[in-house]
């Protein structure tokens, strides 16, 4: 990677408060680490608009915190754009998948599940712990995340030319 090369990634969930902020918190954790800050630029969006402008859920940011990681991004919703200035999308499952693809006819973005980073012992969808709201479900999604987040980076780093 060239140093003045800045690749992107895009995590969505459906309303981008708890798997997609998470992912985005766990990659920039892993980035800072990592001393690849302002080489990859990490953002989240949610396909829906209903928490616009809110932090994190309190569980999912709980969670995070217990892990080391902080969550401090604000919900947004997904836009058309975002397919085009984006390397990589990410979506937290097949219903989201399938919810983007309808918002752009050529993105230039590559558009992934989170599962395709993971190995087949992983479930295909991030579950949502929103409605269930045990803390099992919110360390699930950490588990998640943080198996898939380093094979994320590894892809933004190899596919830079």
């Amino acid at each position: 990677m060239s140093d003045s090369q800045v690749r992107s990634v895009l995590f969505v969930c459906l309303g981008n408060i708890c798997r997609s902020p998470t992912g985005e918190g766990v990659l920039q954790h892993l980035v800072d680490s990592r001393n690849l800050t302002g080489r990859i630029l990490i953002d989240s969006a949610g396909t829906a608009d209903y928490h616009t402008g809110y932090q994190a859920d309190p569980r999912m940011r709980g969670a995070a915190q217990r892990r080391g990681y902080d969550l401090t991004s604000r919900s947004r919703q997904i836009t058309r754009i975002d397919l085009e200035v984006f390397d990589l999308v990410v979506a937290m499952d097949s219903d989201n998948y399938q919810d983007i693809l309808t918002l752009h006819s050529a993105p230039t973005a590559t558009i992934r599940l989170l599962s395709h980073f993971l190995s087949d012992e992983w479930p295909q969808d991030v579950p949502d712990p929103y409605f269930d709201g045990n803390r099992e479900g919110f360390e699930n999604v950490m588990d998640m995340i943080e198996a898939a987040c380093p094979a994320i980076l590894d892809e933004l780093l190899a596919n830079d030319s």
